[in-house]
């Protein structure tokens, strides 16, 4: 699904450019790696409880940036609303399958 979000143009990818979307009001969803640094993750947990933007913590870096096409990213912002929605049906259910552990 990230990569249908990424060739419609509805990904933005690193931490910079994740941050600005979720300040402008353009990102729906963030995803940080967990192997982000603890500094990375509650920076984002952080920004993303305030703008109230849904935050996932999902895979390492390699295989989340593997799904957008790129090498490593530690952190995503998707820019799309419904995309978005998706996104987080799958990862609410890949939880669930877990048992609370993804």
């Amino acid at each position: 699904m990230l990569s249908i979000a990424t060739k419609s143009g509805n990904v933005v990818s690193g931490e910079f450019a994740t941050e600005k979307a979720v300040k402008s009001g353009n990102g729906y969803l963030v995803i940080v790696s967990k192997e982000a640094s603890d500094n990375t993750k509650k920076k984002f947990h952080n920004m993303c409880d305030f703008y109230m933007v849904p935050i996932y913590e999902y895979a390492g870096k390699e295989e989340l940036g593997h799904c957008i096409g790129k090498e490593f990213r530690a952190s995503l912002a998707v820019t799309d609303e419904g995309l978005a929605k998706a996104i987080v049906k799958l990862l609410e259910s890949e939880k669930l399958n877990n048992g609370g552990n993804e």
